[in-house]
């Protein structure tokens, strides 16, 4: 045997392979450095098929350790089949570790889970081992080629903690796609020795799973449906409906009670076949679909519905032992009391044989069952068989006058809505098998075969005891066998009992005199019965099968509610005992609940409510199926096809119509609270994520109004400020945010732009994290807005790329949004010219521009504790790339499109603080408050007023001015924005002053024009000063502090050659030159006279609205533009300097 080879060095790049050794091919990992290594596993051409089900079906099973590869040639190699094992990427200073040929080190690895596989390699039949679980290594047989390329695997698709399956991870496409340099594996995945938390919680369920008791579609299902459905109705009520009904309106009643339960079942499994069903049923189905509202307020009440139905059918089967009692003479008490004790101790045996576990609850179900049929089929037996003794009751056999009499209806006091409401509570019951869907073996399968089965059976059951009660027996009856016809009478006789030689006309004429016959007595199924007491034991089966059913639901359904964490308060009933994971806290919840309701023993009333609660469910089932089809998702992709959307939702009507017929007051109930838990959800705001169809209708509307509007032009009155803020990180400068979600909130459009310049390789994947992840603070900041992070090489072509391409069709920006550059003299003027770029190329692609000046500066990421956003784990998985010019003093207060070479905006990114604190730096980034590892820095004086500024536009604005000085017309944006300011709550008690330029002469004409204007458009305004000295010179110490303002930018061409000048100019484009100076002499000096005049009329505002001055475009150096603002803006209330592009956006026109 050779032996074995260094690992190649890293330059190589690894790329090569080195063939097998004959014999050394070690069996198992051993530990080592290597990060990208590559093993022939060779394969005798006539080697036996692997029979290992992972190895064939997994391409992705890792280790934690890895295996050398040998070196030297391979007898067999013309034979091998290319089989290889991505073992690692490559480390370059390691070397290769000797091979171990015992299959024990392998074995001893603790995180990983071998499967034995003989591979009957060239060498002989060595065994080889490969690992089922995804750490540094993969087992790799893709078409037998070298890839870590994953072929498709059920194991990739499930969820964590996955209950039928271990999860494995595919190759992410980092590992696929980034060059071998890069760390592959640090995007989180496991590549030490230790399980993640997800993966221990998938294994411990996957090893206590083992043992678990699991029902088929009939056991788990059919005879849950069965036993639920054919209740105490069947015996005690279904001739009383013929009687009052006939045979046609009740065979009408017991359809129409099919139809609803048919399409409710049909939906049932639509939503159930539409991926991996977990316990909870109907509260699971409905959350799932249509989201944690409509599933969390239907899970309550379906949990309670079925905790009181225990009671309910525990009285009934109480009531009838005591009848029985009562029939010997034999009761303990009165019949009430009776009532009580004989409920109590059943619903303890019930509990017992509950809490005894899901096997024998299902034994239980299957005698119960058994003895069920017996008594049905007992009934239909007694029908063929008459007896002259039971003719006096009413029972004759079979005859064809009875039938024809008792086809038409005969209500006496009741309706056919009434009756229909007394006999569909019998109906129900058809999601007893869903409501255990985490006890079956497979609910895909078993919930629409079971459930749309037993439906089946049941309404045949329920037609074929109409038809024959209805053929058999006449309606009244007196029990005398002296009633007979003489044969006188027989002439005048015309009931169907006078040609037996009965008359029962007196019973007609004397209501209440009777007992017998359909419409007097209950127990009709009982005398027709070939062995009545089976029909007692019918009675006792039925009921006791569906108080067990429920005692079974409930609390199934509401432990996993509980589990769920939408009610937080009831986190306690989630813990589940033994195997089965039983919920023994529910069970005692719903003992509790039904014994109370036993104790109580009139359910009159309550019968009602139950029977609305579980339609409400069905309603919500029904419209779940309908709500995902109309959302036309690609997840909505049921294997049961038997379903369509508009009979589901047909369904959900009928079943809101039968909750009003068989109670108008309980359905009324039953909405509120429905509508109370929804409101309640849907303001606590539970932090679960199901992909409901509630977020696929979203989506779907919100693209089909999207497209919908682009076909839409634009007009006057429809305009909207649809803002490009250039933000940076939205929590670096609040009072921007702040200022202009106050008049986007709920009107237009906003996008926090922000330009990440200085990365020597942009990292894509950690802007799109940033993007969620600031997404997701706007979200929870209550601000209505999109974040926009670009990568580009200076700010210019950052904000270029935004104007471009931010927005989808009609929702596009169209104005952009920046904080002033209050830095623009420390550092490189090239910033300032990209700066004032930015302003020109904002007007070039039509946007209007706005910016904003804060004399203390906007920019507040340098102060500690200002993030409340990211986790110390979030900050310190940041970005690697290095980033220019990074300086940890006090942050520039230029926006994000502003580079200065003091500090960039990328200053202030959580990539950052990992870096800067190993490298011993303090960090820039601000960190979270709660963080008690950090401790707070005093402020000094400058931060706290910064600090204390950033947050004034998020208080309620108290009575004060917005001044506006609507100097020159831009269609309008100066004047709109005040308005819809002062709109919003915080700035309502802020009055509007317009200021407007004029001549002396002509003041209170244009005071009126504008006037007449304002209240034309509908804006009121508190005060109009019309400024006629705007063109008086200014003060001569601040024309001097403007000169020494600009002088460091000033080219001074007369000073030097004019080659020289040119040169200059070129390399820096920003300069002052004297011509231009002395050409906007004038402009200069009334940017100066309106800042006096500012000072003078403004200085107590609680925000300035300002005509933005313009520059031409390649006339007016940056330089001289940027002091400008700076001369027009300084020492001033907040100042709006506002721009519209020249485009009308109010009008006066209707």
């Amino acid at each position: 045997m050779s032996a074995p080879s260094p690992t190649p060095p890293a330059s190589a790049e690894n790329d090569f392979l080195a063939p097998d050794a004959g014999g050394a091919r070690p069996p198992g990992p051993t530990p080592s450095q290597s990060r990208f290594q590559v093993d022939i596993v060779t394969e005798a051409a006539g080697a036996s098929e692997d029979k290992s089900p992972s190895s064939d079906a997994s391409t992705a099973v890792p280790s934690g350790d890895k295996a050398t590869e040998g070196s030297g040639a391979d007898p067999g190699g013309e034979e091998a089949k290319g089989r290889f094992k991505v073992v690692n990427f490559a480390d370059p200073s390691a070397a290769g570790s000797p091979a171990s040929p015992e299959p024990a080190d392998g074995l001893q690895n603790g995180d990983t889970v071998m499967s034995e596989t003989s591979l009957h390699s060239s060498t002989g039949g060595q065994h080889h081992y490969h690992y089922d679980t995804h750490t540094n290594t993969y087992y790799l047989r893709t078409f037998g080629h070298n890839t870590i390329d994953a072929v498709p695997n059920i194991d990739f698709y499930r969820q964590t903690a996955a209950p039928l399956g271990e999860k494995l991870i595919r190759p992410t496409l980092s590992e696929l796609h980034d060059e071998l340099d890069k760390e592959p594996f640090e995007d989180g995945f496991a590549n030490g020795d230790e399980l993640s938390p997800a993966e221990e919680a998938a294994s411990k369920e996957a090893a206590e799973s083992k043992g678990v008791v699991k029902f088929g579609w009939v056991k788990g299902v059919l005879v849950r449906c069965m036993l639920n459905i054919w209740g105490v109705m069947l015996f005690i009520r279904m001739s009383w409906i013929v009687g009052q009904a006939g045979i046609a309106l009740s065979c009408l009643i017991v359809g129409m009670a099919t139809v609803v339960t048919t399409i409710t079942g049909l939906s049932t499994s639509a939503i159930a076949t539409n991926g991996f069903v977990r316990g909870g049923g109907a509260y699971y189905l409905i959350s799932r679909s249509l989201g944690p509202e409509f599933g969390g307020s239907i899970g309550l009440i379906f949990a309670f519905a079925n905790a009181v139905a225990v009671a309910m059918y525990v009285v009934g089967f109480a009531e009838t032992v005591v009848e029985l009692l009562a029939g010997v003479d034999a009761l303990m008490t009165d019949e009430v009391n009776d009532v009580r004790i004989i409920g109590t101790i059943t619903v303890i045996l019930l509990l017992g044989i509950s809490v005894a576990g899901m096997e024998w609850e299902a034994k239980a179900q299957i005698f119960l069952l058994i003895v069920l049929i017996a008594a049905i089929i007992n009934y239909f037996i007694g029908t063929f068989i008459p007896i002259k003794s039971k003719e006096a009751v009413g029972y004759f056999g079979y005859d064809g006058d009875i039938m024809w009499e008792n086809m038409g209806p005969d209500f006496r006091g009741e309706t056919f809505f009434s009756v229909f409401a007394i006999f569909f509570p019998a109906a129900t019951g058809i999601l007893a098998g869903a409501n255990i869907s985490g006890d079956l073996a497979d609910p895909q399968l078993a919930i629409p075969r079971g459930t749309l089965l037993a439906i089946l059976i049941t309404g045949i059951v329920y037609l074929g005891v109409a038809v024959s009660t209805g053929s058999c027996i006449v309606r009244d009856a007196s029990g005398n066998v002296n009633d007979t016809v003489s044969a006188q009478f027989m002439a005048n006789c015309t009931d169907a009992s006078c040609k037996f030689g009965y008359d029962f006309s007196s019973c007609r004429s004397n209501a209440g005199s009777c007992k017998f016959g359909l419409q007097n007595n209950f127990q009709v199924m009982s005398i027709v019965s070939g062995f009545a007491p089976i029909i007692t034991a019918g009675i006792f089966s039925a009921t006791l099968s569906s108080a067990l059913a429920s005692l079974v639901s409930a609390p199934k359904v509401f432990q996993a509610l509980c589990k769920d964490n939408i009610y937080p308060g009831l986190g306690m009933f989630a813990k589940g005992y033994g195997k089965n994971n039983e919920p023994l806290r529910g069970y005692i919840l719903t003992f509790v609940i039904a014994l109370a309701f036993i104790l109580i023993a009139q359910l009159n009333v309550i019968a009602p409510i139950i029977s609305n609660f579980f339609l409400a469910s069905y309603a919500l089932i029904n419209f779940s199926v309908f709500h995902a089809s109309l959302a036309n998702s690609p997840g909505w992709r049921p294997s049961f096809k038997y379903y369509n959307m508009w009979v589901s939702l047909a369904g959900a009507i009928l079943c809101c119509v039968v909750m009003f017929v068989i109670n108008w007051w309980a359905a009324l109930l039953t909405n509120v609270i429905v509508l109370g838990l929804f409101i309640y959800v849907s303001y606590k705001k539970p932090d679960v994520n199901w992909g409901s169809s509630t977020q696929a209708l979203t989506y779907h509307q919100a693209l089909t109004h999207t497209l919908h509007l682009s076909g839409v032009e634009d007009h006057v009155k429809n305009f909207r400020p649809q803002c490009l803020v250039m933000t940076g990180y939205p929590n670096s400068r609040p009072a921007l945010l702040d200022l202009v979600y106050s008049f986007t909130k709920n009107v237009g459009l906003m996008i926090c732009g922000h330009i990440r310049t200085g990365y020597r390789r942009p990292n894509f994947k950690d802007l799109a994290n940033d993007q969620a992840r600031y997404q997701r603070w706007l979200l929870k900041n209550e601000t209505k807005a999109f974040y926009t992070p670009v990568f580009a090489e200076d700010m210019r072509q950052g904000t270029q790329y935004l104007l471009q391409a931010a927005g989808l069709g009609r929702l596009k920006p169209n104005m952009l949004v920046m904080g002033f550059k209050n830095d623009w003299r420390d550092g490189d003027m090239m910033n300032v010219e990209t700066y004032i770029s930015m302003i020109h190329d904002a007007f070039d692609f039509q946007f209007g521009a706005v910016i904003l000046r804060l004399k203390e500066g906007l920019d507040v990421s340098h102060i500690q504790g200002q993030d409340d956003l990211l986790s110390s784990a979030e900050k310190s998985s940041g970005m690697k790339d290095v980033i220019v010019s990074i300086d940890t003093s006090k942050d520039s207060d230029a926006d994000s499109s502003k580079p200065s070479s003091k500090a960039t905006s990328l200053q202030n990114s959580p990539a950052l603080q990992k870096d800067e604190e190993d490298d011993g730096k303090a960090p820039t980034q601000p960190l979270l408050k709660k963080d008690k590892r950090s401790p707070t820095m005093p402020l000094n004086v400058s931060d706290q007023r910064l600090l204390e500024a950033s947050q004034q536009f998020q208080q309620k604005q108290g009575k004060g001015t917005v001044d506006v000085w609507w100097l020159f017309d831009d269609g309008g944006l100066t004047l709109l924005i005040p308005y819809l300011l002062t709109n919003k709550k915080r700035w309502k008690d802020c009055k509007i002053r317009v200021f407007i330029g004029g001549k002396i002469n002509r003041i209170d004409h244009d005071r009126r024009a504008m006037a007449t204007l304002l209240s034309k458009f509908r804006i009121d305004f508190s005060d109009i000063t019309v400024l006629g000295d705007i063109n008086t010179k200014p003060k001569k110490e601040h024309v001097a502090a403007f000169e020494e303002l600009i002088e460091p930018y000033r080219l001074k061409e007369d000073d030097m050659e004019q080659e020289a000048a040119e040169r200059l100019k070129d390399s820096e484009p920003w300069r002052i030159t004297d011509n231009e100076l002395e050409l906007y002499r004038a402009k200069t000096n009334r940017q100066i006279r309106l800042n006096e005049l500012l000072q003078e009329h403004s200085s107590t505002a609680n925000l300035i609205v300002m005509s933005l001055p313009l520059a031409r475009k390649g006339a007016v150096s940056s330089a001289l533009y940027m002091a400008w603002l700076e001369v027009l803006s300084k020492d001033l209330p907040p100042i709006l300097l506002v721009r519209g592009n020249h485009q009308s956006v109010l009008t006066f026109y209707s």
